[in-house]
């Protein structure tokens, strides 16, 4: 019997059969033996094979080659990696410029991760209604930035719905994973685009100004007009995984593009003569920020070698 992982709670995995039955799986312990380095070999938007047993539940047999998928560093184990969601058409990245604050940092490498796999990002701003003066300007240039490299970018307030409506065109027939960091206002969004999801939603902790965790498991929702999108748990942190420093440029699209005109083909783009980045950074062709995301991106893998040595 076939179907898709439409939950994951850690333990259990609830399959969607192509009947439309559900399912609730387990993995057998050797199926985590088979060189998945993950926390969650099973994902959300895997398509499974199962063997139902006589008390209706079922084991997971066979994932099918996935088309993509999202994958970030385990903030616990540094060698392995969790996957947020695989077989998506999409991702929504949901960014706050102020209460919490999502660093271009953490943006910056969620967009490589999704360039790495070919998902197409549209980053959400939200909490419009929230920001002051210098806040809105500083939102406005990120807005600026991130679509003058080619990224789609929506401003709304989830609060009261403004800007919402006009994500749901972006929605129809298409799998949509939903991210971003704790309290950036995921579960208010996903009550307003799934009104039966019934979303927990959580205050901001005044005293940091930061989220807390209401999503504690991931789970694919029927999108009223056609399509899913998949809730995830808010995430403080986005570490990248199994890329290599020569790769990296190619999933920073402008970093990519001025790589051409480098004077060596393997150039790092740290402090190589004839380097079109570098120069192209002094001219502010592309942003210090972008270019700083790119250097951390390098260091991690560096830091993963030593740590790997010993």
């Amino acid at each position: 019997m076939k179907g898709i992982v439409v939950k994951n709670t850690g333990y259990w995995y609830t399959v969607k059969t192509d009947g439309g039955r559900m399912v609730e799986s387990k993995i057998k312990g050797n199926f985590r033996l088979k060189g998945i380095r993950s926390t969650n070999p099973v994902a959300v938007g895997d398509r499974v094979k199962i063997v139902v047993n006589e008390e209706g539940t079922a084991f997971i047999t066979e994932i099918e080659d996935r088309r993509n998928y999202i994958i970030r560093k385990s903030q616990n184990l540094s060698k392995q990696s969790h996957i947020l969601a695989a077989n998506v058409d999409q991702a929504f990245l949901l960014v706050t410029v102020s209460h919490p604050q999502t660093s271009t940092t953490f943006v910056d490498r969620f967009l490589a991760s999704a360039e790495a796999y070919r998902v197409p990002v549209v980053l959400i701003f939200n909490k419009n209604d929230l920001l002051n003066e210098e806040e809105l300007r500083c939102q406005s240039m990120m807005v600026g930035l991130y679509e003058a490299i080619g990224y789609e970018c929506r401003v709304i307030c989830a609060a009261d719905g403004s800007g919402v409506g006009e994500l749901c065109p972006l929605l129809r027939d298409k799998v949509t994973l939903l991210s971003g960091n704790s309290g950036v206002g995921k579960s208010t969004l996903l009550n307003l685009l799934i009104p039966d999801a019934h979303a927990r939603v959580a205050e901001i902790s005044e005293a940091h100004d930061v989220g807390m965790h209401t999503t504690t498991f991931s789970e694919m929702l029927d999108v009223p007009d056609g399509g899913y999108l998949i809730d995830t748990p808010g995430i403080k942190g986005f570490g990248t995984f199994d890329m290599e420093p020569e790769e990296i440029t190619s999933y920073f699209k402008e970093i990519f593009q001025f790589s051409q005109e480098c004077r060596f083909s393997n150039c790092t783009h740290t402090h190589e003569p004839g380097c079109a980045v570098l120069q192209a950074v002094e001219n502010h062709h592309i942003a210090l920020s972008r270019y700083e995301s790119y250097l951390g991106m390098l260091k991690d893998k560096e830091e993963a070698k030593y740590r790997e040595k010993f």
